[in-house]
């Protein structure tokens, strides 16, 4: 496993330099005097203070995950998701015609069918704990493109499956489907196979999920119901693209359909981003229009064509409403805000992959179009049912395309940011960040907020960098615990902590896992 204990090279030069200047003062004696030709009197003197001790890196990576079957192109690494000790992989185009839990791995007679790899956590060491496909799995359906886990349960969406709610059925094609596990004692079964009530082809149902506890919330992006609002007629087809949510609660082991949820304008894609904390809903609409800006402004005009916006709910009683319309402090065309969206308690953020501005840092200047596609990220917060905007970030070192905040995923105070196309060819935590040397293989930003203030803490790559990676394409926190993918990563490695070397299965995807370094778990 190639792991990174140090910062970045001009941070030890400082520290060096500083402390041959502290231990040069102590041994001048601490007179600025000339020389004097009188004896001293002989006095004890205490030897200086030793150098402080090399820097120690805030984050250390654990893990480098590979699938057990790495095949090119299965894109392991798609999306992941991660919560306590466990860690689920997607590869949406892997080919196996297995179905269930733990089958043979071993075929590719049903190309891009997908799969779902979860991996454990036992006294720091990550070992693979099952291999999943669908129930009913089939060529194209690409079972693995979202998932989520809360606690023993795991929900994975294939937007691509074809059935009309029977899953022998193929007569819908490209409607979607969500499949529910469950784990009792380190073994996992499939508990539940979902639809929309109002299943239609082409409405990629499980395109993204989220889940908390007994509460599962499905995206179906290119859903085209015209109804506005929560559980209104979906049945016509008037408004291809606007999107939707569905809202499955569990209980006694039974799911079933809480809510169908729709923008509160025309959206567009609303569905690509989900996320889920509590009674707190948030989802994305990447090429919603309007030319509001912040919360709540006016939705009702279509001016600023995927400006993007962002849509809070919350459920009392079992019953969801609206709370909250969100937009970008600086909405422009084209920018995709809410293309992601990550939600923590009270704190909400954002990405917006293609906006355009120079700026770097926490809060610089927004007004500044000139770097295309670099992207940028919104935290918002809630005060007593309030949200109102943050901070707004963005890369230590903004270029064009390098689309940072593709993905995004918040715990507490953390943040992690993905930027799948940023270039530089560093390796490891807090390398350099300067020079376009491996076009795309991509770079996560960790930012940090202590008693209100945002600032970034770390600068992630992997520890083995190469071009077209896209390291960053998806990112996912849990606890002190942060998991990143490269779909696009090229080793033929299986397992666990295998050879990066070998670039021989092009696109076959990694996952890699980051903890926080307990000496510096302080800092954090």
């Amino acid at each position: 496993m190639a792991r990174s204990s140090n910062r970045s090279l001009s941070s030890i030069l400082s520290l060096l330099l500083l402390a041959g200047l502290f231990l040069s003062a102590c041994s001048s004696g601490g007179d600025s005097g000339g020389t004097s030709s009188t004896p001293s009197t002989p006095s004890t003197v205490s030897p200086p203070p030793p150098p402080p001790p090399p820097p120690v890196a805030e984050l250390i990576q654990q893990g480098y995950l590979k699938a057990s079957n790495t095949d090119a192109n299965d894109q392991f690494g798609y999306l992941l998701a991660i919560d306590g000790d466990t860690v689920v992989v997607g590869a949406p185009q892997e080919g196996s015609s297995a179905t269930g839990v733990n089958g043979n791995q071993a075929n590719n007679n049903a190309q891009n069918s997908g799969a779902v790899y979860v991996f454990t956590r036992t006294a720091g060491v990550w070992t693979q704990q099952a291999y999943l496909k669908a129930s009913n799995t089939d060529a194209n359906d690409q079972f693995g493109v979202s998932v989520a886990i809360s606690g023993d349960t795991l929900a994975v969406g294939a937007q691509f499956e074809d059935s009309n709610g029977s899953q022998a059925d193929n007569s819908v094609q490209d409607s979607g489907a969500v499949y529910v596990f469950t784990r009792t004692a380190g073994v996992w079964t499939q508990q539940a196979y979902l639809k929309a009530n109002n299943a239609d082809a082409g409405d990629q149902f499980g395109v993204n999920v989220a889940l908390e506890g007994d509460t599962l919330a499905v995206g179906a992006y290119a859903e085209a119901s015209e109804a506005r609002g929560i559980n209104h007629d979906g049945t016509n087809n008037n408004a291809p693209g606007s999107g939707a949510v569905y809202v499955f609660t569990r209980t006694a082991g039974v799911w079933s359909q809480q809510a169908y949820i729709k923008a509160s304008n025309a959206g567009g894609l609303f569905g690509s981003g989900v996320a889920l904390a509590g009674d707190t809903l948030a989802v994305g609409a990447p090429f919603e229009a309007s030319t509001a800006t912040g919360i709540n402004g006016d939705q009702d005009n279509n001016n600023a064509p995927n400006s993007g916006a962002a849509y809070v709910f919350t459920r009392t009683g079992g019953v969801w409403t609206q709370q909250a319309y969100v937009k970008a402090s600086n909405t422009d065309p084209g920018d995709r805000f809410g293309e992601d969206v990550a939600l923590d308690g009270d704190t909400l953020v954002v990405g917006a992959r293609f906006e355009a501005s120079a700026a770097s840092g926490v809060n610089g200047d927004q007004t500044d179009n000139s770097v295309t596609n670099s992207g940028a990220a919104y935290v918002f917060t809630r005060t007593a049912g309030v949200w109102s905007q943050d901070a707004y970030l963005k890369a230590s070192h903004a270029e064009n395309s390098n689309n940072f905040s593709g993905t995004i995923t918040v715990a507490g105070d953390i943040v992690a940011v993905g930027a799948r196309l940023e270039d530089s060819a560093s390796t490891g935590i807090n390398g350099n960040q300067v020079g376009n040397g491996a076009p795309d293989s991509g770079a996560v930003y960790v930012f940090k907020r202590t008693a209100g203030v945002w600032a970034q803490k770390d600068y992630l790559k992997a520890s083995n960098t190469n071009a077209g990676d896209q390291f960053g394409d998806a990112v996912a926190l849990s606890g002190n615990t942060l998991a990143v993918a490269a779909w696009f990563e090229g080793s033929n490695a299986t397992g666990v902590n295998g050879d990066q070397a070998d670039n021989s299965a092009p696109k076959s995807g990694a996952a890699y896992v980051f903890g926080i370094n307990t000496a510096e778990r302080v800092a954090y």
